[in-house]
């Protein structure tokens, strides 16, 4: 894990992982995100004295919680929340310390677990189908851990919470840093970074398999929300927690999603949320594809949503989780 960072850098540096002629990858069409007033939809909300922000479509349909990951914004489910707003209610926010929300006095999973329940009381809902990225995802199952009757479903995308505690932990908080520090230099000179592969691959190759596929306007989207200042935190508090023993406590249908080749969270965890979890919970892997499935492949991505939301289960799924 120390060796992530070097890694990445080093198949930039050599053009590894050039895109293939696969169209299924990267086949998000962001006339979708573009052509949303998400001004009009965003506001923020006060919880426990402090400001979080939240993009929220409103009305009485079926909600829908979108939770980003580490070094991530709302705008990560920009591919994921048009697709739903003619059916559900989508809420996105930002996570205490990350896009638009303050800082807090504690960063750590069970407080953004609490902070997303306050937010869904604070809005009116009442059993979202929950659907995580990443760290997101380890809010997401605390979520359905520690307030279990909030939940209606979960989705947990290349979650974090598993490996992650075997990790040596002040080495692999020097490479967060370090890779902190890359994403807030891409931030600001985020045009550079778009109109050069080579950096693209630099800044983005640890979480997408292919950056050079995802359109200029997305990775912009995606750049500029780097860098915030709960990073170090939050990923200090990743670390340190612990939720393997309490999983069995998830009783609610769990869609596990995962990209073959995520070189932050290993595939094999996703094997490890389903034993763990157990009987209600099933996996699917997305071959050649990174850290954010619902970006790289978001039409199977949104289709395979959309039926696990509607009680389908999914032919890719098995005991052990399906290639395809």
């Amino acid at each position: 894990m120390a060796n992530v960072y070097r890694d990445v850098v080093e198949r930039a540096r050599n053009g590894i992982a050039r895109p293939g002629a696969d169209p299924t990858y990267a086949d998000g069409d962001d006339s979708t995100w573009m052509s949303v007033d998400w001004p009009a939809i965003s506001r923020d909300i006060e919880i426990d004295g402090h400001s979080v922000h939240v993009v929220d479509s409103g009305g009485d349909k079926p909600p829908l919680l979108f939770i980003h990951g580490l070094g991530g914004v709302w705008q990560n489910w920009l591919l994921n929340l048009p697709a739903f707003m003619d059916t559900h209610r989508v809420v996105a926010f930002d996570l205490p310390g990350f896009g638009e929300s303050e800082m807090v006095s504690e960063e750590s999973i069970p407080a953004f677990a609490r902070t997303a329940d306050r937010l869904c009381a604070e809005l009116g809902i009442d059993c979202p189908v929950v659907i995580g990225n990443s760290m997101g995802g380890f809010v997401g199952a605390e979520l359905a851990v520690s307030f279990p009757t909030r939940v209606e479903k979960l989705v947990l995308v290349s979650a974090a919470g598993l490996s992650t505690e075997h990790v040596a932990r002040e080495p692999i908080l020097a490479v967060g840093r370090a890779w902190a520090g890359l994403i807030t230099r891409a931030g600001t000179q985020s045009d550079t970074v778009i109109r050069r592969p080579r950096l693209r691959r630099i800044f983005l190759q640890a979480v997408v398999r292919y950056p050079e596929r995802l359109s200029g306007p997305l990775t912009t989207e995606l750049v500029r929300g780097g860098g915030s200042p709960g990073f170090n935190e939050s990923f200090r508090a990743l670390l340190s927690y612990s939720f393997r023993d309490k999983l069995e406590r998830v009783k609610v249908p769990v869609l596990i999603v995962w990209g073959r080749n995520d070189i932050l969270i290993p595939v094999e965890d996703a094997e490890m949320f389903e034993h763990l979890i157990g009987e209600n919970a099933h996996s699917v892997i997305f071959e050649d594809t990174g850290h954010l499935a619902m970006l790289e492949r978001p039409g199977r991505f949104n289709d395979l949503l959309a039926g696990f939301i509607a009680g389908e289960r999914s032919p890719e799924a098995g005991v052990e989780g399906v290639s395809a």
